[in-house]
């Protein structure tokens, strides 16, 4: 233990931020499945928020609303395909270093590599991949090996390492995790293999008045793709030969095709009609999503450790939240272009000591927007006028 904790006039500050993440499939939201130990210890030390929103559901805007306080169509950043951030607008980081803090993004950003307003980062280039991905920091772009959960949070407490303790700050975790494709790390296959999971009571929605919505193109029948969806090549070449197997080293290789091989192999033997066949991918997708985020969540765990074994725990405002939500097969659907709660509303979760008793349960509404202004204020910071 250390004999006193970091940046002891103001709150330092942890934002974990996820991609894809359903409110739905937390333990601490009451899910039916999803086990999320590390992520239930926020809420059950802190707060849950029963109604928290993203103002845009899309990876790049989420972020960029984060990082500004401001709605996509003030900070510019509408969409990943046409928009591009610009980092000289103002940042409560940027208001953060002004009085002090270090600051610092680990892992997805998704919104470019020409950052402002942190004194360290290491990113995953664009969307990340999972196995051996390739970041770039100041010294350029370097691939790391191994499963991008747990590099994303070494190098995020190495960093917490590096400081001098005397100075506060700020630390943004940006996880991969549980972006589509859904691949897990090999230590969390199996775990929910046997369970048989419930068809939500919308899967078969007939969009029945809601022309665009039957439009869609996340369908989990007609859109969901067995091979690089849920990893059912027709042959091991095949799957070889996707981006995401080409990533991997040969030990990587062998446990998913010791793992995904047998199953596809058992679907063969099967003759399914389109409605058995749309419910086997709907079991499967679970599976897979959930192991994803297992593997996550076993590293916000480090995180929270790390936190409370440096004497941090009392001063250190720690922040889950997802970019935006997912479908869980509600509609039929996976993704998330289509606002119904599932995509807009995103999980957040939040511990303060100082401030927030255990088992915090918060209802009133928020959206992503309210955090920037929220943080300038609990380190004694005036909101810049545009936020």
């Amino acid at each position: 233990m250390y004999s006193h904790a970091f940046g002891q006039n103001r709150p330092n500050i942890v934002i974990i931020i996820s991609d894809d993440h359903a409110y739905q499939t937390i333990g601490a939201y009451g899910a039916k499945y999803g086990k999320t130990p590390q992520m239930d210890r926020i809420a059950s030390q802190g707060a849950i928020f029963n109604h928290a929103y993203v103002n845009n559901s899309i990876c790049g805007p989420s972020r960029a609303t984060l990082l500004t306080g401001k709605y996509s169509h003030k900070n510019g950043f509408k969409d990943n395909e046409t928009s591009e951030f610009d980092f000289n607008q103002d940042l409560f980081v940027k208001q953060l270093q002004h009085v002090g803090y270090k600051t610092a993004w680990v892992g997805k950003i998704h919104l470019g590599d020409q950052l402002q307003g942190f004194n360290y980062y290491d990113i995953l280039v664009g969307q990340g991949t999972y196995f051996n991905p390739d970041f770039i920091n100041k010294s350029g772009r370097q691939r790391t090996e191994g499963y991008v959960s747990d590099i994303v949070i070494d190098k995020a407490l190495n960093w917490l390492d590096s400081l001098d303790r005397k100075d506060p700050f700020c630390l943004i975790i940006g996880h991969k995790a549980t972006h589509r494709t859904w691949m897990p790390d090999p230590k969390d296959f199996g775990h929910y293999d046997s369970i048989k999971f419930e068809l939500p009571s919308t899967f078969y929605d007939n969009y029945e008045s809601r022309l665009a919505a039957q439009e869609q193109e996340m369908s989990i029948a007609k859109d969901m793709q067995m091979g690089y969806d849920l990893k059912m090549f027709d042959t091991l070449e095949e799957m070889l030969q996707d981006g995401n197997f080409k990533r991997m080293n040969q030990d990587q290789k062998d446990k998913y095709i010791a793992y995904y091989r047998p199953i596809y192999e058992q679907l063969k033997q099967k003759k399914f009609n389109k409605q058995q066949l749309a419910e086997w991918k709907y079991n499967r997708y679970m599976v897979d999503y959930l192991n994803t985020a297992q593997s996550m969540d076993r590293n916000i765990g480090k995180v929270l450790d790390y936190i409370d074994q440096h004497g941090l725990k009392q001063n250190t405002i720690v922040i889950y939240l997802s970019d935006q939500g997912f479908y869980m097969g509600e509609h039929g659907w996976f993704d998330k272009r289509w606002m119904y709660e599932e995509s807009f509303r995103t999980p957040m979760l939040m511990r303060y000591p100082q401030l927030i008793g255990p088992k915090t349960q918060i209802d009133a509404k928020l959206v992503n927007a309210d955090i920037a202004p929220t943080l300038l204020e609990l380190a004694n910071i005036k909101k810049p006028s545009d936020m």
